[in-house]
């Protein structure tokens, strides 16, 4: 096996990588990753083609003898970037892999945004049958346009393409600093900019909690997974025949539920919360068909993802680097 991976010095890719060179089962496989602004060690396993996914020539460079693509180069709120990295990149991807002779399997990482996270109301849990839905902004968007060219392909050409659907995607302290009423919180929302200014910082000081409230005036519940769920994801669909041409979605067993949280973190830390109204919309990932024709299950439920984040210890050479917002 040879595994391109793209974004490969991202969060999930550097987790994904790791977890090739150490699982037994994947011994025999080397790695190929393509990198543009930052790249990663190379090792007798471990190779780097240095190029823009959105050029043509560097993508046929990197794709050159591989057989598996594991594609999570994505790009966020940047609309002049957002077309070049997130469809033009994965166009020339799937050019690449369907006329290889060697490629075997193309797996794509996708996101939430596609059905609309929680800006729209859902009548019940979320499927891989319901439909696109991207709220306002290019990146909801584009993750609609991935899913969508990746399934035309494998209409088109048979290609044998594989969607993970996976929410907002947690490790080390990401989720202590989701909650955070400064100016380093992590993604969404800016909770500081939703209460006065002379409350927020107090609620920073005190490591207060917000408690998200949906549009019905509930603890908002919202989908989250662990980075190691997801590469525990993706290791049981590569190479596994049952996914051709299948979308799973990848989560938690159920969403994280905001007044949960802050009940968890005033019995486990001794925090104070603080109720956040919000016109949000509380909705549920299913991930019953990855449990069933995957075999694989979440690690991470609401307490161990607490908990994890909360007694996260950053050494000196690991400092809090976020290079998306979230």
């Amino acid at each position: 096996m040879l595994l391109l991976v793209t974004g490969a010095t991202g969060k999930v890719g550097t987790n994904l990588i790791a977890h090739m060179l150490s699982e037994p089962r994947w011994n025999g496989a080397k790695i190929r990753a393509l990198c543009h602004n930052r790249l990663i060690p190379e090792t007798d396993r471990v190779e780097v083609v240095k190029g823009n996914i959105s050029d043509r020539e560097s993508v046929e460079r990197a794709m050159a003898g591989v057989t598996h693509v594991v594609h999570l180069a994505t790009c966020k709120e940047i609309p002049e970037t957002v077309m070049d990295v997130t469809v033009k990149g994965l166009f020339w991807l799937l050019e690449s892999f369907r006329q290889s002779k060697t490629a075997e399997q193309f797996i794509l990482i996708g996101g939430d945004a596609g059905i609309g996270h929680f800006f729209y109301r859902h009548d019940g849990p979320i499927t891989e049958k319901t439909p696109h839905q991207a709220y306002p902004g290019c990146y909801a968007l584009s993750k609609v346009l991935e899913e969508v060219l990746l399934t035309q392909f494998t209409i088109q050409y048979g290609v044998n393409g594989c969607c993970l659907r996976a929410p907002w995607i947690m490790e080390k302290d990401d989720f202590r600093y989701s909650l955070s009423f400064g100016d380093d919180v992590f993604g969404g929302p800016d909770w500081k900019a939703l209460i006065p200014a002379d409350i927020a910082k107090k609620c920073q000081a005190a490591g207060t909690i917000p408690i998200l409230h949906d549009a019905d005036g509930h603890p908002l519940k919202r989908n989250f997974v662990h980075v190691e769920d997801l590469v525990s994801a993706v290791s049981a669909a590569l190479d596994n025949p049952i996914t051709r041409g299948k979308l799973y979605n990848i989560c938690m067993d159920e969403p994280v539920d905001y007044g949960a949280v802050a009940a968890h973190l005033g019995k486990s830390q001794g925090l104070d919360s603080i109720d956040i109204p919000s016109t949000y919309h509380s909705t549920w990932l299913d991930n019953n068909k990855a449990k069933f024709e995957l075999g694989w299950h979440p690690r991470y439920d609401l307490a161990k993802l607490i908990d994890a984040a909360w007694s996260y210890q950053r050494a000196a050479n690991d400092p809090r680097k976020v290079w998306y917002p979230g």
